[in-house]
């Protein structure tokens, strides 16, 4: 498998399993009663069955595409018993089975949404939340041994729930701030409180992103910056934290700033200004953040230590 396969699968499987999490998540603390209805504000439905129906399809080429790597086979036939190695007799493999079964049951938690669309978000935001964290046991922490690996692995899983609850929240303000979805005040008023709830989620957000970030890097680097800032891996990460730092400009924006000022245009009935500019940083803020996804999906592939001596 080559090295650019290897980072589109990461990358297609990291963002698929963040929506699912992340929209779920989102429409329980963002949206009230009806509001959770699929359609209603946003469609619930077609996003969460479609993003656990992908992730199970890119799950499955991920496995045959690393037992293929690691067997040197391509034949299907001859590659039948290294993944079935892989799958149940590896740790990696165990991951991968909980992730299975974790999107099964948030493909069957979205059809009770017209019934119970509360209790379904709820089963579709635990079980994404699982999937998601079953990607830590494929990053740098299942190299650790010991209590070190059990750290690691917290910190990475949560890492992975925090950008996956800021996507997700990122793209349902997106698909809300959509020219076509603001026809109605109501709607404008709903995407306003949403905005305005999701200042005490974005702000642990920020804190559990930074905090494990920087833990992350102690773990896979160490204390030292001199070195890896000259590999190819220093250079990704330097990129990733400056988008990062974008961001946390962009989400200061908007909640200092833009959110106060569409609730201002609300009571003067000359929201459209408002409008306009939430959905111009909205739509910024969540490139950005594909983008640090991308590179998140090369740095997986390298090893900072590597990097350093190649470039030395």
């Amino acid at each position: 498998m080559s090295d650019s396969v290897s980072i589109a699968l990461r990358f297609a499987l990291y963002l698929d399993l963040m929506l699912l999490f992340g929209l779920a998540l989102f429409g329980i603390y963002s949206l009230q009663g009806r509001e959770r209805f699929s359609g209603v504000v946003l469609p619930f439905r077609s996003m969460l069955t479609g993003t656990a129906g992908l992730g199970v399809l890119l799950s499955i080429v991920s496995m045959v595409a690393m037992a293929s790597a690691m067997s040197g086979e391509s034949d299907l036939t001859e590659l039948r018993p290294h993944i079935e190695m892989m799958v149940f007799e590896t740790v990696v493999g165990f991951a991968w089975i909980v992730r299975i079964v974790a999107l099964v049951v948030c493909g069957l938690a979205v059809t009770l949404n017209l019934r119970a669309p509360g209790m379904s978000l709820l089963i579709a935001s635990i079980g994404g939340g699982i999937a998601l964290a079953s990607l830590a046991w494929s990053g740098h922490g299942a190299m650790d041994e010991g209590s070190r690996r059990l750290w690691h692995f917290t910190s990475d899983i949560l890492h992975l729930w925090g950008a996956g609850a800021w996507l997700g929240a990122l793209v349902a303000f997106a698909l809300m701030a959509k020219i076509n979805a603001l026809q109605t005040e109501e709607r404008i008023r709903i995407l306003a409180r949403a905005v305005s709830r999701f200042e005490t989620a974005g702000a642990l957000i920020v804190v559990v992103i930074s905090v494990t970030g920087v833990v992350n890097y102690l773990f896979i680097v160490g204390p030292k910056l001199d070195d890896v800032l000259l590999s190819t891996y220093g250079i990704l990460l330097f990129i990733k934290v400056a988008l990062f730092a974008g961001m946390l400009v962009l989400a200061a924006l908007n909640r200092f700033h833009l959110g106060p000022f569409l609730e201002r245009s609300l009571r003067d009935g000359q929201y459209q200004v408002a409008t306009n500019a939430l959905r111009r940083s909205v739509f910024v803020e969540l490139a950005a953040a594909v983008l640090i996804l991308g590179l998140v999906a090369w740095l997986g592939t390298l090893s900072p230590e590597v990097a350093s001596e190649v470039s030395g």
